[in-house]
């Protein structure tokens, strides 16, 4: 399997401190052993209006100058003004669309294939279905211009029981990649919300099958896989017997007491052995 770390573990996610630069954070995240990272595109340096031509250059030198794999972007609500596709707000909507495709160009600029992305939620007083019906159109226009402009990448939608009211199973995120109707669509999920439904992260995998493109690990409170007393051997058999290719991310950290270096480190050596004794 390949290991990559999401660095919001480094970076100001969650909470504000400690936060590091994007070069430090590659620096270190190569050096603890990791194949490849998965970068939100937020501040302050993958915020997409922050960037140009040379920062870009430069962020694709440090991939190669640190033998690390820019393997994926995530389109990061927490690191812009909203940031919700299926807002009722149609300003908030249109400038989330604008940004995501922002997120597009630059996956083609970093040969990122993976572009992670939350299908947005509804206010109090918005119906499910006029919130879907927001999302499946903010998604397609999306995915279709991500056909265009980076043919390679697949954009996995995410369910976020946790912390939204609009996805949050299995089920809903295939249904909501058949009704967009693209082929470049597929599924990602995050054990912070399989914890949270107190479901089996297991059965999400198996019930995914091969939609499945993308995986976050978490133990319970956004902790090292390993620390918080949930089993991720079932998981990691699962990822095996569907033939998961991607890569396993680590999503961890999101409070100030996190000991980035730590925890990194400690999560890859955790499934690193549960791999060794997978059947």
């Amino acid at each position: 399997m390949k290991y990559g770390l999401h660095t919001c573990t480094y970076q100001q996610i969650g909470a504000w401190v400690p936060s590091y630069t994007l070069e430090e954070t590659l620096r270190r995240v190569s050096a603890i052993g990791y194949d490849g990272v998965e970068l939100p595109c937020s501040a302050p340096d993958v915020w997409p209006d922050y960037l140009n031509e040379e920062k870009i250059a430069r962020i694709d030198g440090w991939q190669k100058a640190y033998d690390l794999d820019i393997f994926g972007l995530m389109v990061c609500p927490g690191g812009s003004p909203g940031g919700n596709i299926a807002s009722a707000c149609d300003e908030e909507r249109e400038w989330t669309i604008k940004y995501a495709k922002d997120v597009v160009d630059l996956s083609a600029a970093w040969n990122a294939r993976i572009i992670s992305l939350v299908p947005g939620w509804t206010l109090f007083g918005t119906s499910r279905r006029t919130g879907w019906a927001r999302a499946v159109d903010s998604i397609r226009r999306i995915a279709q211009y991500a056909l265009e402009k980076n043919s390679d990448a697949t954009i996995c939608i995410e369910n976020t029981a946790e912390v939204s009211n609009l996805i949050d199973r299995i089920d809903d995120t295939l249904e909501l990649i058949e009704e967009v109707g693209t082929p470049n669509l597929g599924v990602m999920f995050d054990t912070a919300h399989s914890l949270f439904r107190q479901e089996e992260a297991a059965d999400w995998a198996y019930t995914a099958g091969g939609f499945l493109k993308h995986i976050h690990m978490a133990d319970k409170g956004r902790q090292a896989p390993g620390t918080s007393g949930y089993d991720f051997q079932p998981l990691m058999q699962a990822l095996k017997d569907i033939e998961y290719s991607g890569y396993v991310t680590m999503e961890i950290g999101f409070s100030r007491d996190r000991n980035a270096d730590s925890m990194a480190r400690r999560s890859l050596e955790h499934l690193k052995e549960l791999e060794a004794r997978l059947r």
